[in-house]
């Protein structure tokens, strides 16, 4: 038994997994005090391991955002579960997320059934969205929660109100192992700056769209540079489709939609590279991508 302090520095990893949209990229946000993650109210917007890092005075916290597990009926989906898989397999903490409103269904249920997988890690109850129901239904949400293991704790929360934000994080730190700080203070991300760009654009394009559109949006970035003499900052990105049918959706009668798109998406990465931004956007359509291995390892899967 260790004679360490109790105070000793703690520094780690902690995942937050569940189903798709039950608030994992809004918390790590809210935890970072930045957005390194996008979101959306349409499912499986998270398509990578996205690592945010809160620093306080006893240790340090990284949060590593996973898509959320679902069952798969694509090459896409497949190695995005494979990608949760492989991510959990490295945490201290596994921070299983379930929303406050929602009664624990099958999918939670096969969610908390996969934690058995991860031994090593301490396992992490979170309770989210409690701003949007009565203390009451928290409360038999809590005891529902309670119901599926032997949790090492069991914390409600609200991202949107910042309501128990900082327990949440203090009782994170106190399951990471001892260790010396992993980032400087000042970083809250590991992504590029292209990545966040490439995300902010198909959050951006993600805005307003139906149906399967979301799943076969996807966006690379050819080019960020600065222009000579002048504060601008010029970007070229290609958002890809499947279809020429939905290449007419993301564009929109006479262009109205693409420049809606970046409209949206130049207002967060101008204060993100700290420059007014010439974003150049192009449609491109790489036929049923995510079900071709080829593609798919272009656009960075």
């Amino acid at each position: 038994m260790s004679d360490s302090p109790r105070d000793a520095y703690r520094a780690g990893f902690v995942s937050f997994v569940g189903r798709p949209n039950v608030g994992k990229s809004t918390l790590m946000n809210a935890l970072v005090g930045s957005k390194v993650a996008i979101t959306s109210e349409k499912p499986q917007t998270t398509r990578k391991a996205i690592r945010g890092i809160v620093s306080s005075e006893s240790g340090q916290v990284i949060v590593v955002d996973t898509p959320g597990v679902h069952r798969p009926r694509t090459l896409l989906g497949e190695r995005l579960n494979d990608l949760v898989q492989s991510t959990l397999g490295d945490m201290d903490v596994i921070g299983m997320c379930v929303p406050a409103g929602e009664a624990i269904g099958p999918g939670d249920r096969f969610i908390n059934e996969q934690l058995d997988d991860y031994p090593r890690a301490k396992k992490v109850a979170i309770v989210t969205k409690i701003d949007a129901v009565p203390k009451a239904q928290v409360a038999d949400q809590l005891y529902a929660v309670s119901q599926l293991r032997e949790w090492d704790e069991i914390i409600p929360v609200s991202s949107v109100k910042q309501l128990q934000l900082d327990i949440l994080v203090e009782q994170l730190t106190k399951l990471l192992p001892e260790s010396p700080r992993l980032y400087p203070d000042e970083r809250i991300t590991d992504e590029s700056i292209e990545d966040r760009i490439a995300e902010y654009i198909r959050e951006a394009a993600l805005e307003g769209v139906r149906d399967e559109l979301p799943h076969s949006l996807a966006v690379t970035v050819d080019d960020v540079s600065a222009r000579e003499h002048k504060d601008i900052v010029d970007i070229y990105a290609n958002v890809f489709v499947e279809r020429d049918s939905q290449k007419a959706i993301v564009i929109g009668k006479h262009g109205a939609r693409l420049r809606e798109v970046g409209e949206r998406a130049r207002a967060q990465i101008e204060p993100l590279v700290g420059s007014r931004v010439f974003l150049s956007l192009r449609v491109k359509v790489a036929r049923d991508w995510q079900r071709d291995p080829k593609q798919l390892g272009r656009l960075g899967f």
